[in-house]
């Protein structure tokens, strides 16, 4: 064996970030092109979406599990993401988009992967056929599924902001949380209204296959927050670009995982390997979350004055670390902030410091940007319609990925807490404006695309 290439310290150091600071694949994700399942009748259509998804994933599962036992590596969710099934609505508009869901969430079942995103339209620019049917279905569906995820596109740079469909999903949040209310609310956690959303992100609920892509591709997507906190720990005196080096370094470990597991899952799946996104996604458990990296760097809580900054330098560091170490970047790539999913986030949600407007600020340096958020649940469709406008906007301007999931707490008001389990974790219920914004939102049409959007 070459000790170039297998170096003991090294071997030993991922076995620890493994044991110790909770690293981890967060996810391989199987992307699927249905385009060639597209027809007129709704019930042969929903065959052939379940036959295609079983027939290409049917040893996804199995594949994952045996990369696990073979290098030691916890995979913890192995996912499918399908085209924008908006597409697939659209050549049979007589028929509710829901058979759709249900034939995904039986796929889902069928394989035993952990989610399938993809009840999805793409809604950017203006509405096509089947879109707004797609829309309007979404709380039906993710309240009659476990599995499925939705996400819509209302926003690019290149195309500006689809102000119709920041409307109508205002209204798809909070009729989504009624319906699961029984339930803590979770359709909404379920549901991902975007700007910029790319086409191989891997993560969920976001994940959709895009069209520009392969008819399969295998992605895959890292975790491991613990692992940079512990490190940037170990430098106490460090200044900020010797921080810098360090999380890129760290970084570069990490990543090189995934382009491992990737590499491998392709092979043994026969189907090729796209990306490996570089975002650090953290749980709820204790040491895996991105708000105690930020405080390692030396701020008192997230949240605080400082935090944009320490999330800028996070997020840069990270893509510039991990883009050496895999042969193919995309997705989202950068440092997730999930307030109910990072036990740090949680934390300083409860104690105040975090608000909506300071996630809005770090919303433009990062990943996606105010995600899994609860708002008290009497809070007007309009007001959750005026927040994905802001994002939306964040996004459109700086030419990035932006992203909205806000869970209205139906029954319960601020400081109440929403309690998910799992990854998902627990959401505390968090202030918002009372000033109405019911008149800008009620306007409608489209926010033109910035300056710099003209580039041909």
């Amino acid at each position: 064996m070459n000790s170039t290439l297998f170096n003991v310290g090294d071997i030993l150091e991922t076995i620890r970030m493994i044991q110790d600071e909770c690293l981890d694949i967060r996810t391989t994700t199987m992307g699927i092109s249905l385009l060639d399942c597209i027809d007129p009748d709704i019930n042969k259509a929903c065959d052939k979406v379940y036959d295609k998804i079983t027939r290409k994933a049917e040893k996804l599962v199995e594949t994952g599990e045996k990369i696990e036992k073979e290098y030691g590596i916890p995979i913890i969710n192995k996912r499918i993401a399908v085209t924008p099934i908006a597409m697939l609505a659209a050549a049979c508009p007589k028929d509710s988009p829901v058979k759709f869901a249900k034939a995904l969430q039986r796929a889902a079942e069928t394989c035993g992967v952990n989610f399938v995103g993809g009840y999805s339209a793409l809604v950017h620019k203006g509405f096509s056929a089947g879109d707004l049917e797609l829309i309007r279905s979404i709380p039906e569906a993710l309240d009659v599924t476990t599995r499925l995820c939705s996400s819509v596109n209302v926003g690019s740079t290149r195309s500006g902001i689809n102000m119709d469909a920041v409307r109508i999903m205002g209204d798809i949040v909070l009729e989504s949380a009624k319906l699961t209310a029984d339930r803590q609310c979770v359709g909404p956690s379920k549901l991902v209204i975007f700007c910029n959303a790319p086409e191989d992100n891997p993560f969920m609920a976001g994940a959709f296959h895009g069209v520009g892509e392969p008819d399969c591709v295998i992605n895959v997507g890292v975790s491991g927050p613990g692992v940079v906190r512990s490190t940037i720990s170990k430098y106490p005196d460090a200044t900020i670009d010797q921080l810098a080096d360090i999380i890129k370094k760290t970084a570069f470990k990490i990543t090189r995982m995934g382009q491992l597991v990737g590499a491998k899952a392709s092979k043994m799946l026969g189907v090729p390997f796209g990306i490996v996104d570089l975002s650090l996604a953290p749980t709820p458990a204790v040491g895996d979350s991105v708000a105690h990296i930020l405080e390692a760097m030396g701020l008192e809580t997230c949240g605080t004055h400082g935090t944009t900054a320490a999330l800028a330098l996070l997020n840069d560091a990270v893509k510039k670390g991990g883009v050496m170490a895999s042969s193919n970047v995309g997705g989202l790539s950068g440092a997730f902030i999930p307030v109910s999913e990072d036990a740090g986030m949680i934390d300083a949600a409860v104690d105040g410091t975090l608000t909506l407007t300071k996630l809005e600020a770090m919303t433009s340096v990062c990943s996606v940007g105010l995600d899994m958020i609860a708002v008290p649940g009497d809070i007007p469709a309009s007001t959750i319609s005026a927040i994905i406008a802001d994002e939306m906007a964040i996004g459109m301007v700086n030419n990035k990925t932006t992203a909205v999931r806000l869970i209205p707490a139906i029954g319960l008001k601020e400081g109440d807490m929403l309690e998910f389990g799992g990854l998902f974790g627990s959401a505390p219920v968090m202030p918002v404006k009372e000033k109405s914004a019911e008149k800008f939102i009620s306007r409608g049409g489209r926010i033109p695309a910035p300056m710099h959007s003209i580039k041909n």
